[in-house]
């Protein structure tokens, strides 16, 4: 495949590619961000044969975007992402506002109910996993995290004395407080005396240093090596950080531990296409089901509105909105 070019106009510095790196570094963005949109950005100029997008606009814009719902016929979500990361490129980089694309033919988005197991299904999984992926299995039905909420928590976010679990930098930007189930209390104390060991062996080594966000880094140059900095999940393996080339020990990947889901899903013969997020899904409705206020679940979740909330009471209704249906009503047929 012919690479991008150099999209660097005569005298200027540094390459497109280059200024939109540095400022979705310069926001904090996610490495996950910075990954998607500029695949969407390379994407873009080759659909229009490498042209510079400073010579396009809002026309280029919107035909890539119909392009990718008619022809493409790609989710609703992944058009609204790439659509994301062209603003950003027009807006952040470019200096230039485009006007509302209101022409653009938007993918379908699909009013699906979200897959719920019962708990007779997660306790039949969960007896099929085992070391790291069975506890982050545990914390994702036990407090309802999403999953990367769950791996990218720091040893400083279980906070034990008041049974709490800090999500730092959640959906949206935001942080929330969720509980800390008494049941996983000590295999959690056991879990990080072992990553204690762990971060103890690094720093022997001459590592131990972790990823800090918000250019923490710089501010306390130390403080990646802190313990309470560290990951509650640390990989197996330490790994070149892609942004500064340092050598550390991220997190576990999510890919392993849905791999790890799927895998006893199959094995629990459940025949619900159940992934890391349906533990999220199946906290929420186990706990409306107990009779706790929405509201309280709302706040738990971080949903900024309770409407989303709102979809697990539909799950919650038997078939048909709870409605007995007349053929039931005739007793047993013959």
């Amino acid at each position: 495949m012919s690479s991008i070019p150099s999209l660097a106009e005569p005298g200027s510095a540094p390459r497109l590619l280059e200024q939109v790196r540095g400022r979705i570094r310069f926001k904090h963005y996610s490495i996950r961000t910075e990954q998607a949109y500029l695949d969407w950005i390379k994407r873009f100029i080759r659909h229009f044969g490498k042209r510079h997008p400073r010579d396009m606009g809002a026309a280029e814009v919107q035909e890539f975007l119909t392009h990718l719902a008619v022809a493409g016929r790609v989710a609703a979500s992944t058009q609204n992402q790439a659509k994301s990361a062209l603003l950003f490129l027009y807006r952040e980089v470019l200096q230039v506002e485009l006007p509302w694309l209101d022409d653009v033919e938007a993918a379908k988005t699909p009013k699906r109910l979200p897959v719920v197991l019962t708990g007779a299904e997660v306790m039949a999984m969960l007896a099929r996993l085992d070391g790291t992926s069975a506890l982050v299995a545990r914390l994702l039905y036990g407090t309802g995290l999403r999953i990367m909420e769950c791996l990218r928590l720091r040893v400083k976010d279980v906070v034990f004395e008041c049974g709490e679990i800090l999500v730092r930098d959640g959906k949206g930007a935001k942080d929330r407080v969720t509980m800390l189930p008494e049941s996983l209390v000590p295999p959690l104390r056991t879990h990080l005396e072992r990553v204690r060991e762990l971060h103890r062996q690094d720093l022997a080594a001459g590592h131990g240093e972790v990823y800090l966000p918000f250019a923490l880094d710089r501010k306390y140059p130390e403080a990646g090596r802190e313990w309470m900095w560290q990951y509650v999940f640390p990989s197996a393996q330490l790994s070149v950080d892609p942004r500064s080339g340092a050598i550390r020990r991220h997190h576990v990947q999510d890919q392993s531990v849905q791999r790890a889901i799927k895998t006893a899903v199959r094995a629990a013969g459940i025949h619900k296409p159940a992934t890391p997020h349906t533990l999220r899904h199946s906290f929420a409705t186990s706990l409306l089901q107990s009779g706790y206020d929405i509201r309280t679940v709302q706040e738990l979740l971080g949903h900024a509105d309770v409407k989303t909330t709102m979809i697990y009471t539909h799950i919650l209704n038997k078939g048909g909105r709870g409605v007995v249906s007349p053929i039931d009503r005739m007793g047993p047929l013959s």
